[in-house]
């Protein structure tokens, strides 16, 4: 009974095998990953062009689908390292073909030979001959054999940064504030026991005479419990750290610090407003007085001069107009607008990604498993008599490489050392 159920058993599972090599072969095929890549390429690129295009990157389709990139990627891992390591550990053939080189050398007994590629750093195999072919025996080697692992790390390498990417996107968080000086925000969205925060101190802009920004300095202190904790300078390039947020300055601007009250004294705005728009290359911005039922839009009207010009907006459209420099008062309107001076905004972007080191370190071994495989790339060869007399060489490299100047190498060390010797050793370990 047990052999029968034993017996039933073994075709499905068989059947399921087969099944799941065929799905992992399909998921491992070069072709498969080429396309995947060509599908997250064209995503970014539809997304950096859409206007709603960032969006788009956080749908479940494109997470789907940098998932299928990822698995494509460790698919062909397990797909091709095995044959990888049996071929270092164990050396196979290298037929003739238009990619693989081939050398003459004198006739020598195989001992001399694999003596001589042992010597070359190829780790090798004697294939013996037997019976009446017992003349026929061939020593196959390769040189680097570990080399091959570098090209199938660049898969995993691509998938650890998919994978940097996805958790940054999951469990990452991004928020900008624009500040005056003295103003602080938290560097994450509120909630309880989180005080992490930053504080602008001062932003410190100078020119050249191409109107080229020389520095670009902003100073700024963290706060923990709403103590200060640490005062950094935050250049370009150069963001702070501070509890696993990374703070860059972002952008900049100039702003103004105005007084506005009514013809009776009351006030409506004393406060800092930012001209954080561009219209025509001049500065400009704006600020509602929803008390008065009126805007203020206002331009720097001449930089060189420090002079600001002010527009009074009603329902009806325009009711006045003045240009003011600092400490200066005017009425406009039925309002008195006073401005106390110039200053500067600056936008800080604070992030934390938790998936940042993973990306890097994929990016890292994906830089150093092509340098390898570029600059270090394996070397296979055979080594058997010719049927004319002596022996011929015949080497491989890898696709799209025609490894001539290791022929040269070996064209060096083994005729010296294939000369008048006999007998043969068993296959190297």
């Amino acid at each position: 009974m047990a052999v029968r159920a034993s017996a039933s058993v073994t075709p499905s599972a068989d059947r399921a095998a087969q099944v799941a090599e065929r799905a992992l072969r399909t998921l491992g095929d070069g072709r498969v990953g080429i396309g995947l890549s060509l599908l997250v390429g064209l995503a970014n690129a539809g997304a950096a062009l859409v206007r709603d295009g960032p969006a788009l990157l956080e749908s479940p389709l494109y997470a789907a689908l940098l998932g299928a990139l990822a698995t494509s990627a460790v698919a062909a891992v397990a797909v091709r390292a095995p044959a990888t390591w049996r071929e270092w550990r164990r050396p196979g053939p290298v037929v003739r073909g238009p990619e693989a080189l081939e050398l003459r050398l004198d006739a020598a007994a195989p001992a001399v030979v694999e003596a001589a590629l042992r010597d070359a750093g190829y780790r090798t195999r004697l294939e013996p001959g037997r019976g009446r072919r017992a003349d026929r025996w061939a020593i196959h080697g390769v040189r680097r054999g570990w080399a091959r692992f570098a090209g199938h790390l660049s898969h995993l390498a691509l998938a650890a940064i998919v994978l940097g990417a996805a958790i940054g996107a999951a469990f990452g968080s991004e928020t900008v504030a624009s500040l005056f000086p003295g103003d602080q925000v938290l560097l994450d969205a509120p909630r309880p026991g989180f005080t992490s925060a930053v504080r602008l101190d001062g932003f410190t802009a100078e020119f050249g005479a191409d109107d080229r920004p020389r520095v670009l300095d902003t100073t700024v202190t963290f706060l923990r419990d709403g103590e200060p904790v640490e005062q950094r300078v935050l250049r370009v390039n150069e963001p702070g750290d501070f509890d696993g947020y990374a703070v860059h300055p972002w952008n900049y601007g100039p702003g103004v610090h105005l007084r506005v009250e009514t013809l009776g004294g009351s006030p409506l705005l004393d406060a800092p407003v930012p001209l954080d728009a561009v219209r025509d290359g001049v500065p400009v911005g704006s600020t509602q007085l929803p008390t008065a039922g009126v805007t203020l839009g206002l331009s720097l009207a001449d930089a060189a001069a420090n002079e600001l010009g002010v527009s009074l907006v009603g329902s009806d459209g325009l009711v006045d107009t003045a240009r003011l420099r600092p400490g200066d008062e005017t009425r406009i309107g039925d309002l008195v607008v006073s401005l106390s001076g110039f200053d500067s905004w600056v936008t800080l972007m604070s992030r934390r990604d938790p998936g940042l080191l993973v990306l890097f370190a994929g990016a890292g071994l994906l830089c150093a498993s092509l340098a390898i495989a570029f600059w270090l790339p394996r070397r296979r060869l055979t080594v058997r008599p010719h049927r004319a007399g002596g022996l011929v060489l015949v080497l491989r490299g890898e696709r799209l490489d025609r490894p001539a100047d290791e022929l040269d190498r070996l064209r060096a060390r083994l005729p010296r050392a294939t000369t008048g010797a006999t007998g043969a050793t068993p296959p190297s370990p």
